[in-house]
């Protein structure tokens, strides 16, 4: 089975957060039931991962939200792809908790399917150029689709 997958990384802020509320829960479990549980509700919620998977096989995708490794969503079957688009954007998470927030920010390339036009499917993100090329012309090739370059400001077809 040939699927293509990519679960976006918390930032370790967020990751800290989520693990003392989820041991917090845990820890205070058998003492008041619904404050721990409300506890772990919290820290699994910061914790939770979220991504896209294309099964290449079978021509579906879905929207993923992982926790531990373990990844939940429906198949979908893919639309007519009409081309694969390889960006270059920045990328900026908050974490809030209750009165603080905090902010960070990096360089990540999008690749993007685009179907019916203008519609897109974000199916990997990463910030190594050379990798997201060679999945772009994996799918180029399986989908027999042309690749844009939009990590320039001039964009090419390749």
């Amino acid at each position: 089975m040939s699927i293509v997958s990519y679960v976006k990384e918390n930032p370790l802020p967020k990751n800290i957060i989520g693990y003392f509320f989820l041991t917090i829960g845990i820890l205070g479990f058998f003492k008041n039931i619904v404050l721990a549980s409300i506890f772990i509700a919290i820290g699994l919620g910061f914790i939770t991962k979220e991504g896209s998977e294309i099964n290449l096989d079978n021509k579906t995708y879905r929207n993923v939200k992982s926790i531990f490794g373990i990844k939940f969503g429906k198949w979908i079957p893919c639309p007519k792809f009409e081309y694969v688009s390889v960006f270059k954007t920045t990328e900026k998470q908050t974490v809030r908790v209750i009165t603080a927030s905090t902010s960070f920010t990096n360089d990540t390339i999008l690749l993007n399917l685009f179907y019916n036009g203008n519609k897109h499917i974000t199916f990997y993100k990463t910030t190594d150029k050379e990798e997201a090329f060679r999945i772009a012309d994996k799918m180029k090739f399986i989908l027999e689709i042309d690749v844009l370059d939009a990590t320039n400001q001039e964009k090419k077809w390749l």
